[in-house]
């Protein structure tokens, strides 16, 4: 067991190994692979691709990086699963190999049962064949043999290391079913027991043997069966599995097919394409490259010819020029290899046909014609030094020649010289010729070099123009691609599904081996169960061996998967580069197999097409590393420019987000607006709804309903007046969004102007910086050539005086010889010849020195000369400099002039607006006081309206004019802006102290109130009470006026805060503004500080250096000088006078000791300058650390601005909300006002109506009934008196004592409900109180509402006063940094002036150099003629010597010839002097010779001499013609490396420019595409406000449409309302026509007013009369405030007296109406009685009639009428006048008008009717409210009802309306109580409803109010007060 279980942990250990051994190194590789293919995509790309396909592949270089990261992310958390599944499979595998070892003894356990069983078996079978002997038994040795193999084989199963646990599961399934038949059998074996032991019970004889025979035949035949079955379903088994093994392979074969046909497709598709494209695109491309090949081969053999002819005339230069040489040898080969490397190139531009980088490999191509221009002028200058270096060798050469030959050769040596020196001017007339034809060439390059590159730019373009075309194709190929893989993706799912599939036909064909095992279950139950047992140990043998073969299958399968998952595994890094989200499985991995393969074509194809870019990699290296730098300034320069697209997209944005704001705030405008319109229309509905059911109501409805029509029209007047404010104000906004707009545009434009100037400016300065730069280089130059020839000649004048002094020396020596000569001549010949041979060597060593001087000197005039034309050219640039300066600083200037004129007009602005508003003030102070004078005769009559209303339009053309002058005054923007700030800070400053003002005001109203409220208890029962009631209306007015100008403050204060709003964003913008131009200017400022810092800082340092070494020279110098000086002084003493050599030296000593002067006083100068020079850098150092430091705090204070500005914008927003929050909530404040207001007017209307009830009421019954009773008793006596006999009297006198009891009784009831009313009326008063109380509570939360509206205010204006400051403190800043800059302007005119005095400097040192040169000019002439003078006298000496010589020999041969004639020989003698004259013949002869050679050679010195000053003219003329070559050149050098320069510049800046463009045209593109979305979203902003605009107005004229329909449906109800009124009564007919007839008339007042205002409306334009009208407005506001105090405080009287009387009327009317009710239906007997007895006092002839009537009344027959009728009639006349005009007894009598008909004649019924009008209407009318509009005393309508009041009555009438006679009907509330029924109506006409009366006689007439169209509610009020 421990072996077993070892063997199957130690394989599966191992395959547990071997696949994290095999992920491991997946992984490695996949990392290898991936790492591999970067790096050399890295390479290529590198190498390959531009910089736009490099940022391109870096970009998909870090998306590789990432994806790379993610996928190791991904096998990291992989291989972390796989290790915890592996733990989990070894947890797994220990509790499997548990239960196998479990299962094992299960098996051993069952196995011992088996055997047993089988024992049973065989002894039951072997009892059986003792029963029966025929029959035979299977051996257990098979039985056993077989089961112990299949348990064999079966544990060995379980050993191999591939063991699959499923295999695992299955075999423990079939142990269970094993187990369970074991279980079966056994039961079945007791069942043969219990049969045998009945079989023994029985006995063997008594066994049935047939029956036993027929069951072993059975057993057999099943037996048989059963294995024919076993068969059968074993081969089923195979077939199937070779089936399914087969449609694996077919599946997989086929998709590999698939596969591999879409790869082949796919390829041939992409070669296809590839081909066609690249076919067309190479064929074009290599014909013109062919061309161009040709061209340049061409141009190579012509250079290669020249460079032949080059090297040939360098070979013979060489053979002929020293071996000095061999540097040329170096540069001509330097030239081949150049030449070779052009080759190579044009090799490389031929094979590059399919590279884009054409016009760079131009740019290569011209980089190295520079280059071999460069070294064609370095060979030129290395030329020029070997024939330098020629002149030298040649004057060593003579040197040595002279030195060492003294003899003939001398004139061979010089015709060898002659010949050189024509041979070598032929070299340089070849050398110049040669020279030309190269420039020629050089010329005829540059031509054929500028037509390549228009050429290549062609190419270029077209080359980019395929390269479009081919992103589009690839672009295509990609879609196609993308297509092929949405395919591959589809092919993948139907991979997935046919192997879902699979896996459920396994899963059927499971089941269908458990329903067959079921099946074979059931067939063994009918069979013996041990051949069940053997034939299923069979079965699990041969599924074993099915297994294994299975299970070595899968193996294999799987090796093959794990090799293609590390195939496609690599292959996946690339392919998940691309898609990031695959997660497939193998099949994915095989289908990807394709596409890697794909890509790897395309790569190797690209690897091709790459080969040829990788040559020129480095090369592009190389010039990418210039290109970057140019880049940089670019990018910088984008940057700017980008950043100033920025700010002005910024600007643009922010207008933008206001015009945004503003629409914004017009569609809520227009939003309310709709809204308010429903409303109306609702109103309107609601309004026609209720008149129509109105009409079956009574007059009084009607009447409440014609005021709510009468409301509504002037609400609806209101709201009209409203919308056309909003709608002038959205033109006004509309207005002013064009106008920034505009603004914006102008000041982008001005802005990008003023960076176009910048940038020509920095450019201009930048060249100049160069050129400054280059002729500092250049001056420093000459400087130091100045030096060198200082030096120079210092060293010339030594030489010239040790010359003198040799001179002098040699002077000496000849008088020292002629002495010599004198004394003793022969003895000194041998010594003569020596220093004539000395003098020889030294006159040729000066003679070189002499030529090196002239040499040397000629060099320095030529190098004098380069150098003033050099200086010429220097003040040439400084004068053009200065006068640029010059037109800087005046351009600055008038700038500034400019400026200042500006703020000084501003100034001037803003002190006449200062001024304006003190005025505007002072008048505002006088207006209020003339409106506290003037309050009480401003509405009199219409007469004196009408003429006011003229004089306001008299004065409004008078304002008119004086408009027109201040709108000619107030133009310009700038100015308004700064008016309007100025203005906002005054009105915050004028509403704080307003509000101040307002907040004493509403606590000294709240003591007021506190003060009425306690002096109304003491009121109310006091006589003054409708002085307090009218007090209350007053004040209750003048709260509604406050509340109303508060309302009208705050429309003023939005009106402002837009105004600020957008005068903000102006603000803004121009900051914006100033902060760019802060920022150039800054930028400038650093720019030109580093440049001071840097170069002119430097060049200082230099310049100062190199004056100190100066001026420590010149100090060296005139030590020299005065060296020289004095050591000319002692030769010009020693020298003397005489000569004229000695004058010249003493006048050139003369200039020499002016020039030092002139040197001393230079060197001051240069030392002054040097001091200010130092100064003035040390200044300019200080002032940059200040200007850094300053620019450092600007930059703080800048960011710290704009942190401030956005946290402003955030609590300016915030307010703006708070502050809208505020309006809604005030205006429901002003609605719940108009609402209490209305309110207010209901109760006071009640109020009116209930007291003129209660004053009717309580004195009618006081008065009548006392009237009454002593009428009654003084008639009673009179009867009583006259008539004592009658019985009737008697019985009248008892009805009247009843009649009087009863009124008693009356009277008591009256007196308690008297008692009654007064309780109600104090319950009132308390309710009075409280509801004081809470409206006081509801003005305290306003109050507290207005004082936080009021902080707000205020902290807006503290904000806006921090911004005025910063942008007080911003501007100071920007001035002082003006101020700084002219300053640093002014440092840098006077550097430019102490240059401008260094170059005059400069110039008088060029001026004493020429004079230098001069001098030393006229030196080498004295030089000349001295040395001439030295040849003279040399030749004299030899001569002398000569002479010396033969004399000595003279003197020997006499001294022999003595000595021989003293020794007598004579003939010797003869002889010898024979010899001696011949000798001295030959000497003569020698002498001769000797004189003619030294003459030959004087003349061949001095041919020499004139040959060599020739060769030293030809040298210099080279030497000119070579500098003039050389600066022909240079010049044509660098103009052409200028014109090459610029070409190449232009090609770059083409290049670089049309990148640039690309970009800046993307830029451009999506900055014009976002400035045309901004444009085209400003325009249809625009566009939808106009549309918005039309809409509005659209809507205004619905609006207006509506309001006509609604008028003449208003029209309409007034026409049904009159035709409801003529329906009502036919008596009130002609009131209702009076009535009909003023409707109209206000109704043509109301068009007429409308069409006024219409033409107001038009006229009010201008901006004085704004302020007119908002100084009356505010004059009208402050005098309505005061008489609104006036009414409120009446108003709150009214209220508190109206509850009181109200709540008494009440109680009346509920006791009338009881009264009523009880005494409707009933005939008051007593009182008919009296009518019948007292109408026997009426008169005789209408006794009948009242007889009559009575009769019908009391149900009396007519017989007793007639019987009364025929009795005596004057009694009854007597107390029927007395009962009737009982009434006014008490009343003194007034004289009758003529109208007044008497009592007597009038009928009875009409007194009937009077004397009930009399008890039933009050005679006390309730006060009116319009005092000016009713009737005066004297009208006609008036004394009609005069007359018939009662004079008492008149009396309280005008005790109570006298105090109203004061009033002003304009400041009653809009809800002013009108009573209904007309208390004087008790003339003919009768009671009459108010609406049955001319209005002119009940009603106040209001005139319609045009509203202005302005914002201010100023208007409205002076409109009011002009009425």
């Amino acid at each position: 067991m421990s072996s077993w279980l070892g063997g199957l942990g130690s394989g599966l250990g191992q395959s547990l190994g071997q696949v994290g051994g095999s992920l491991a190194s997946l992984t490695g590789q996949i990392s290898n692979f991936t790492k591999d293919m970067l790096m050399e995509g890295t390479e290529e790309v590198e190498a390959e691709l531009p910089n736009s396909r490099r940022k391109e592949i870096e970009a998909i270089h870090s998306i590789l990086r990432s994806e790379n990261e993610r996928l190791k992310k991904l096998c990291t958390d992989l291989e972390e699963k796989h290790e915890a599944s592996e733990l989990q499979i070894k947890q797994q595998s220990t509790s499997y190999r548990n239960q196998l070892q479990q299962k094992e003894v299960e098996i051993s356990h069952l196995k011992a049962r088996q055997i047993a069983l089988q024992d049973q078996l065989l002894k039951l079978q072997s009892a059986a064949q003792s029963v029966n002997s025929g029959v035979g038994g299977v051996p257990t040795s098979t039985a056993s043999s077989s089961f112990s193999y299949g348990v064999s084989h079966h544990a060995s199963a379980f050993h191999d290391d591939d063991m699959d646990f499923g295999d695992i599961i299955s075999s423990q399934q079939e142990i269970n079913r094993l187990s369970n038949e074991v279980s079966r059998l056994e039961s079945e074996v007791g069942h043969w027991r219990h049969i045998a032991q009945t079989s023994k019970a029985q006995g063997s004889n008594s066994s049935d043997q047939s029956e036993i025979c027929k069951l072993q035949n059975i057993i057999k035949e099943l037996k048989q069966n059963r294995s024919q079955e076993i068969d059968n379903h074993q081969h089923e088994m195979s077939v199937l599995q070779n089936a399914h093994q087969q449609k694996l392979t077919e599946i997989t074969r086929r998709h590999r097919e698939e596969l591999s046909d879409y790869e082949e497709r796919i390829e041939e598709l992409e070669n296809l394409l590839q081909q066609e494209n690249d076919r067309d695109v190479l064929r074009k491309e290599q014909e013109r490259l062919n061309m161009e090949n040709r061209q340049i081969i061409k141009e190579c053999e012509s250079l290669k010819l020249e460079c032949t002819k080059l090297q040939s005339d360098t070979v013979t230069e060489r053979e002929r020029i020293h071996p000095q040489s061999t540097s040329v040898e170096k540069e001509v080969f330097r030239l081949q290899q150049a030449l070779s490397d052009a080759e190579n190139e044009i090799m490389r531009l031929s094979n590059l046909n399919q590279d884009n980088n054409l016009a760079e490999d131009n740019l290569k191509l011209k980089m190295h014609v520079q280059g071999l221009e460069k070294e064609n002028s370095l060979l030129s200058q290395e030329k020029e030094e070997l024939q330098i270096s020629l002149l030298k060798l040649n004057n060593e050469y003579e040197v040595v020649k002279t030195t060492a030959t003294r003899d003939m050769d001398l004139d061979l040596k010089l015709q060898d010289l002659r010949l050189n020196l024509e041979a070598k001017e032929q070299e340089l007339n070849q050398c110049i010729t040669e020279k030309e034809e190269l420039i020629a060439e050089l010329e005829e390059l540059d031509k054929q070099n500028q037509e390549a590159t228009k050429h290549m730019i062609l190419i270029k373009d077209q080359l980019s123009k395929q390269q479009n075309e081919g992103d589009s194709i690839i672009s295509k190929l990609k879609k196609d691609l993308n297509d092929e893989k949405k395919r591959v993706h589809e092919l993948e799912d139907d991979n997935m599904n046919i192997t879902k599939e699979l896996d459920m036909q396994k899963e059927k064909l499971i089941q269908s081996e458990v329903f067959q095992n079921d099946l074979h279950l059931t067939k063994q139950k009918l069979e013996n169960k041990v051949e069940d047992l053997v034939d299923q140990l069979n079965k699990s043998q041969n599924n074993n061996l099915n297994i294994q073969k299975e299970n070595f299958e899968l193996k294999e399968h799987i090796k093959r998967n794990e090799e293609e998952l590390s195939r496609v595994r690599d292959e996946l890094t690339q392919v998940l580069g691309q898609d990031s989200n695959s997660n497939f499985r193998d099949d994915l991995l095989k289908e990807r197999e394709a596409e890697v393969r794909s890509l790897k074509q395309n790569l190797s194809e690209i690897e091709q097409l790459n080969e040829n870019l990788k040559k020129v990699a480095f090369d592009l290296k190389m010039e990418n590393e210039k290109l970057v730098l140019a880049c940089e300034d670019v990018r910088r320069q984008l940057q700017e420019s980008v950043a100033g697209n920025s700010r002005v997209s910024m600007e643009q944005n922010t207008i933008v987000e206001a015009l945004k704001r503003e629409k914004g705030q017009l569609e809520e405008e227009l939003c309310q607006a709709e809204k308010r319109l429903l409303e109306e229309a609702k109103k309107y509905e609601q309004t026609i709804e209720e008149l129509s059911s109105a009409r079956n109501l009574s007059a009084s409805v009607l009447q409440l309903e014609h005021e709510r029509l009468i409301k509504l029209n002037q609400e609806k007047d209101t709201e009209i007046a409203r919308l056309k404010k909003n709608i002038e104000q959205m033109d006004i906004d509309h207005k002013e969004t064009k106008s920034i707009l505009s603004s914006s545009l102008e000041e982008r434009k001005q802005l990008t102007e003023l960076i176009n100037e910048k940038e020509i400016f920095i450019e201009n300065l930048k060249e100049r910086s160069s050129e400054l730069q280059e002729e500092l280089t250049k001056n420093t130059q000459a400087l130091r050539k100045n030096e060198n020839l200082k030096q120079t000649i210092e060293e010339k004048d030594r030489s010239l005086g040790s010359m003198k002094e040799e001179n002098n020396h040699l002077k000496e020596e000849l008088e020292r010889l002629r002495e010599q000569q004198s004394r003793a001549a022969p003895a000194a010949e041998p010594k003569a010849l020596d220093c004539v041979a000395e003098l020889v060597s030294e006159v040729s060593q000066l003679n070189v020195i002499k030529d090196k001087l002239e040499e040397e000197i000629k060099h320095h005039q030529k190098i004098i000369e380069d150098q003033n034309q050099s200086k010429m050219q220097l003040l040439q640039s400084l004068q053009e400099q200065k006068k640029e300066i010059d037109e800087f600083k005046y351009q600055h200037e008038q700038m500034n002039v400019t400026h200042t004129q500006l703020f000084l007009e501003k100034d001037e602005a803003i002190k006449t607006l200062q001024k304006t508003i003190e005025e505007i003030k002072t008048q505002l102070h006088e207006e209020r006081q003339d409106i506290q004078t003037e309050n009480s005769d401003i509405f009199q009559e219409t007469k004196v309206q009408s003429l006011n209303i003229e004089n306001g339009s008299e004065k409004h053309d008078l304002s008119k004019a004086e408009t027109e002058r201040l709108v000619k005054g107030i133009k310009e923007r700038e100015l308004e802006i700064k008016l309007l700030n100025e203005k906002n800070i005054s009105l915050t400053k004028q509403i704080d102290q307003l509000s101040k003002d307002e907040v004493g005001k509403l606590m000294q109203i709240i003591q007021q109130k506190d003060l009425e409220i306690q002096g109304l208890h003491a009121r109310i029962s006091s006589a003054s009470y409708t002085q307090d009631v009218v007090y209350l209306q007053q004040q209750l007015q003048a709260y509604a006026m406050e509340q109303e100008k508060l309302l009208a403050v705050l429309s003023e204060k939005t009106r402002e805060n837009s105004h600020l709003k957008t005068e903000y964003h102006k603000v803004i913008d121009i900051i914006a503004a100033k902060e760019a131009a802060l920022s150039k200017l800054q930028d400038e400022n650093k720019k030109l500080s580093t440049k001071f810092e840097s170069n002119p800082q430097d060049m200082f340092r230099e310049t100062v250096q190199n004056l100190s070494r100066i001026i420590r020279e010149k100090d060296i110098e005139i030590d020299a000088l005065s060296q020289k000086c004095q050591t000319l002084v002692t030769v010009l003493q020693t020298s003397g006078t005489s000569s004229e050599v000695g004058g010249v030296n003493s006048n050139q000593f003369e200039e020499l000791l002016q020039e030092r002067d002139k040197l001393k006083q230079q060197v001051k100068k240069m030392e002054e300058w040097k001091q200010q020079v130092m100064t003035t850098v040390q200044n300019m150092q200080h002032e940059s650390a200040q200007l850094q430091e300053e620019l450092h705090q600007l930059q703080a204070q800048v960011l710290v601005d704009s942190d401030n500005n956005s946290k402003l914008q955030v609590d300016y927003t915030g307010l703006i909300q708070s502050y809208e929050q505020n309006e809604t909530k005030l205006k429901n404040f002003g609605q719940e006002l108009a609402q209490v207001q209305h309110s207010i007017g209901q109760l006071c209307n009640t109020k009116d109506l209930l007291l003129g009830k209660l004053d009717i009421i309580s004195p009618q019954l006081s008065s009548g009934s006392g009237s009454l009773l002593t009428s009654q008793s003084a008639e009673s006596l009179g009867t009583v008196k006259s008539d004592i006999s009658s019985e009737s009297s008697q019985q009248e006198i008892e009805e009247l004592r009843k009649s009087l009891q009863e009124k008693d009784a009356t009277i008591r009831i009256l007196q308690e409900n008297n008692h009654r009313l007064s309780n109600s009326v104090a319950a009132t008063s308390e309710l009075e109180r409280r509801e004081h109380e809470q409206t006081d509570s509801e003005i305290k939360q306003l109050k507290e509402k207005q004082d936080v509206l009021q902080k707000s205010l205020r902290d807006k204006d503290l904000l806006i006063k921090a911004k005025s400051d910063q942008l007080l403190s911003l501007n100071e800043n920007f001035t002082n940094k003006v101020n700084e800059n002219e300053l640093l302007r002014q440092a840098v005119t006077n550097l430019k002036e102490r240059i401008v005095i260094l170059e005059m400097d400069i110039c008088e040192l060029k001026k004493e150099n020429e004079k230098i040169v001069e001098t030393t000019r006229e030196k080498e002439t004295e030089y000349q003629a001295l040395q001439e003078t030295n040849t003279k006298f040399s030749v004299m000496l030899r001569e002398k010597e000569f002479e010396c010589l033969s004399v000595k020999e003279k003197s020997l041969a006499f001294e022999q010839l003595l000595k021989e004639k003293e020794q007598g020989k004579a003939g010797e003698l003869n002889q010898l002097l024979n010899t001696v004259k011949s000798l001295q013949e030959k000497t003569v002869m020698f002498q001769k010779e000797r004189d003619q050679v030294m003459l030959a050679l004087k003349q061949k010195q001095m041919e020499s001499t004139a040959v060599q000053n020739e060769v030293q003219h030809l040298r210099d003329k080279e030497l000119r013609l070579n500098q003039e070559l050389e600066r022909l050149r240079n010049h044509l050098l660098e103009t052409e490396d200028s014109y090459t320069r610029e070409a190449l510049a232009a090609e770059d800046r083409e290049a670089k420019l049309r990148k640039k463009v690309t970009v800046l045209e993307e830029k451009l593109v999506s900055s014009s595409d976002a400035m045309e979305n901004a444009s085209h979203q400003a325009s249809l902003q625009v566009e939808s406000l106009q549309e918005q605009l039309n809409i509005v107005s659209k809507q205004r004229d619905e609006t207006a449409l509506q309001l006509s329909v609604s008028q003449e449906q208003v029209k309409q109800y007034a026409l049904s309302l009159s035709n409801l009124q003529m329906v009502l009564e036919h008596f009130q007919q002609e009131e209702k026509a009076m009535y009909s007839a003023e409707l109209e008339k206000n109704q043509q007042l109301a068009a007429e007013w409308k069409k006024k205002a219409e033409n107001l409306e038009g006229k009010v334009l201008s901006l004085q009369e704004r302020l007119d009208e908002a100084n009356a407005a505010l004059d009208a506001a402050s005098r309505l405030t005061e008489q609104l105090d006036l009414k409120e405080e009446q108003m709150e009287e009214l209220k508190k007296q109206n509850e009181l009387r109200q709540e008494m009327l009440d109680d009346v009317q509920k006791k009338l109406m009881n009264l009523v009710n009880s005494t409707e239906g009933k005939v008051d007997k007593v009182l008919m009685r009296n009518l019948f007895i007292g109408h026997f006092h009426t008169p005789k002839n209408k006794r009948h009639e009242v007889l009559r009537l009575m009769g019908s009344i009391l149900g009396i027959k007519r017989e007793e009428m007639e019987q009364l009728l025929n009795e005596d009639q004057g009694g009854v006349t007597r107390w029927m006048t007395g009962w009737l005009g009982g009434g006014s007894k008490s009343v003194p009598n007034t004289p009758l008008r003529p109208n007044q008909q008497s009592m007597l004649n009038s009928s009875f019924s009409e007194l009937f009717v009077k004397f009930l009008e009399t008890e039933s209407h009050p005679a006390v009318p309730p006060p009116k409210l319009s005092i000016y509009d009713m009737k005066p005393l004297d009208s006609p309508t008036r004394r009609k009802l005069d007359t018939n009041v009662p004079e008492n009555f008149k009396d309280t009438t005008e005790s109570r309306s006298g105090r109203r006679t004061d009033l002003n009907p304009f400041l009653a509330p809009r809800s002013a109580a009108v009573p209904l029924i007309n208390p004087a109506g008790l003339g003919p006409g009768g009671p009459g409803h108010l609406l049955l009366k001319p209005i002119s006689d009940v009603l106040p007439t209001f005139k319609p109010l045009p509203v202005s169209p302005d914002n201010s509610a100023g208007a409205v009020l002076k409109d009011l007060l002009k009425q």
